[in-house]
């Protein structure tokens, strides 16, 4: 199918929801709908990219998989969309696994559509379906078709709007029929409710109900089309991809419904000068850095200025189809763009931020990343760098102690799939490990304690007389030094070098840790005009503190971080003996101030348990929870 590329603008939706709900066969569905041309891109992270053409029009959609570990890649996608399919199961009991995808649309306000999958095999009832979801969910999700029975097996769908009947047929389009006499009182019923709360978003409809007028069609659907558009509701379709049921309605109402690419710099607040938006990145083997970018303010074109570079070469999804440019709303890969970031809008001078909710959230697993040869050591870095720019949930840093890269992750399947594009797409194995837990030392009392450093090698010697007084300190407070020297027994200018030795004895305490909380006074000493120096009195007062903290012994602490659950409510209540089984202090929990059905739950957590929590929270919240941690204190290791 070929259509003219000068008149009719690309559309963009993003096919999100939990895992096993079917997405992936939607997507499919809904682009063999007419043969013709279609093409696919799969990024590394199982996301994607399918255009194809429906009636004349041409369309991309975006198709994320499933799961905790790849909602990090939605947020940029859903920035770069027109509107949402949110792909649900039919299962009233299932509902919970949608919320994180409802609270992320709803945080975007992007135009959305509820698509319940499966609808031929449920058994409960379908209002109770759309209730379970509406707890997480501040705006009305209205059902615009209901189902039709027979024999408590749901045969087809009901338009609420059209008010036409259409019979499944397996693996076939559904069919027109005559809508059946004993479904016509609920077929009213619920046509009638639809139209009250249409009414709440059109004066003029409110004012035909009261009249008791018969809306036209027409009326109708332009009202359901603004209020969707608006993100006032979310409308609700019924359907099977599997079968092919329900697919053709679901399309064409994209088709109608679905805003154009102009509507979306001003639902993101944009400025005039972004041209376009990098949405998707991998590193393809014998390609290098390929970055899907979809224009947004004008065309964008080989060799054109973009992101304070030079764009390189255009290709369509296949990587070998070369485009000259990309029209407003077209998709394409950029290749040999090394400068465009990932996740950002493009300006021809640089980069704009996408809105807050796009971001993904902390990952909040670690681990230490290691190659298994050694000859591969050089080359980790770079490697990491490049994945880290094409996966928007990957933090790559170097641990300070050990100088390995430490990788922040979302989840095992993350960790997989991190592991598989190190040997495959750059031919470097590793290992992954725990990042051990940052324990620290300190002291319970405290001591005075002379050391005298003295040494004579042949020219000019060493000599440094220090006492010092060391104590403990408020628990937070790092360390301290201080001074009492009566009478110039130690000048002045060594003060300096006598707190730097105290610092550098404190780096490692017996148990090896640093220690923390500690105050240094020094008190007294004694000099010699020519062997004393800035170095040894540094000598001096770290040789004082070390043999202080080995007689006086340490105790060693670990750090308690507090720890924010974000939850869906129906889940909030399990925590408690979760946290309390993992030796944590629950805080309490309220209801999240803006979304709605979650709430926050806090609680103090040992760091070491951290990764115990991020599995649990998989299990007992199937997934949906995640949780932020900081330092807030150490204490003693129990």
């Amino acid at each position: 199918m070929q259509w003219n590329r000068e008149e009719v603008e690309m559309r963009a939706v993003t096919i999100i929801g939990p895992s096993q709900s079917g997405k992936s066969t939607l997507v499919d569905a809904l682009a063999g709908l007419e043969t013709g041309r279609r093409k696919s891109f799969e990024a590394s992270g199982g996301a994607h990219v399918t255009t194809f053409g429906f009636m004349d029009d041409p369309w991309v959609l975006f198709d994320v998989p499933g799961g905790p570990d790849n909602i990090p890649q939605i947020g940029a996608l859903l920035a770069a969309s027109d509107a949402a399919v949110l792909c649900v199961p039919a299962e009233a009991e299932a509902a919970v696994l949608s919320a994180p995808y409802l609270r992320l649309l709803e945080d975007a306000g992007l135009p959305t559509f509820v698509f319940i999958n499966g609808i031929d095999a449920a058994v409960g009832r379908v209002s109770e379906i759309i209730s379970e979801l509406q707890h997480y969910c501040a705006h009305g999700i209205i059902l615009r078709q209901v189902p039709m029975r027979e024999n408590d097996q749901i045969v087809g769908t009901i338009d609420l709007i059209s008010e036409r009947a259409w019979e499944f047929r397996e693996g076939e389009r559904s069919a027109l029929v005559e809508l059946p006499k004993a479904m016509l009182d609920r077929e009213q019923e619920a046509r009638s409710e639809l139209i009250e709360t249409l009414a709440d978003f059109d004066d003029h409809l409110l004012e035909e109900i009261i009249e008791d007028q018969k809306p036209p069609t027409d009326e109708l659907y332009d009202i359901t089309t603004r209020a969707l558009q608006h993100h006032d509701l979310l409308p609700a379709l019924l359907g099977s991809a599997r079968n092919g049921n329900g697919v053709m309605r679901l399309m064409k109402s994209l088709r109608h419904e679905v805003p154009g690419v102009e509507a979306l710099p001003e639902r993101l607040d944009l400025s005039a000068d972004v041209m376009g938006i990098s949405c998707l990145a991998d590193n393809l083997k014998h390609i290098g850095k390929a970055v899907l970018v979809r224009a947004l303010g004008g065309p964008v074109s080989q060799g054109d200025p973009l992101c304070g570079g030079s764009l390189g070469n255009l290709t369509d999804l296949d990587t070998r189809a070369a485009l000259s440019s990309l029209q407003p709303g077209e998709v394409g890969l950029a290749i040999k763009s090394d400068h465009l970031p990932m996740g950002k809008f493009l300006t021809r001078k640089g980069t704009a931020p996408l809105p807050d909710w796009a971001a993904p959230h902390a990952p909040v697993i670690r681990r230490v990343v290691t190659p298994a040869n050694e000859r591969d050591e050089n080359k980790l870095p770079t490697a990491m760098a490049k994945l880290a720019e094409a996966d928007p949930g990957l933090e790559v840093t170097q641990s300070e102690a050990s100088g390995h890269i430490v990788i922040g992750i979302h989840g095992q399947q993350h960790e997989k799939r991190i592991v598989s594009k190190l040997l495959d797409g750059f031919g470097i194995e590793v290992e992954c490990a725990e990042v051990p837990t940052e324990l620290r030392e300190t002291i319970r009392k405290g001591m005075e304690k002379h050391y005298r450093h003295r040494k004579q090698s042949g020219g000019a010697g060493q000599f440094a007389d220090v006492v010092i007084d060391i104590a403990p300190h408020t628990p937070g407070s790092g360390f301290a030094f201080d001074e009492t020297v009566k009478g110039g027994a130690v000048p002045r200018n060594y003060f300096a070098a006598v707190e730097a030795g105290a610092q550098e004895a404190l780096a490692a305490g017996p148990s090896g840790h640093p220690v923390v909380d500690v105050k240094v006074t020094l008190k007294d000493g004694k000099t010699h005009s020519v062997d004393s120096s800035d170095f040894a009195f540094r000598t001096a007062g770290k040789n004082a503190v070390r043999e202080a903290l080995s007689e006086l012994g340490t105790t060693v602490l670990q750090p308690i971080m507090q720890v924010s659950i974000q939850v869906p409510t129906v889940f909030a209540g399990e925590l408690v003996q979760l946290v309390s089984g993992l030796k944590g202090q629950v805080q309490g929990f309220e209801a999240h101030p803006s979304a709605s059905g979650w709430d926050v739950f806090k609680a103090l957590l040992p760091m070491n348990a951290e990764k115990d929590l991020a599995r649990a929270l998989g299990s007992g919240t199937r997934g949906t929870a995640w949780f932020t941690s900081e330092l807030d204190h150490y204490e003693p290791v129990r």
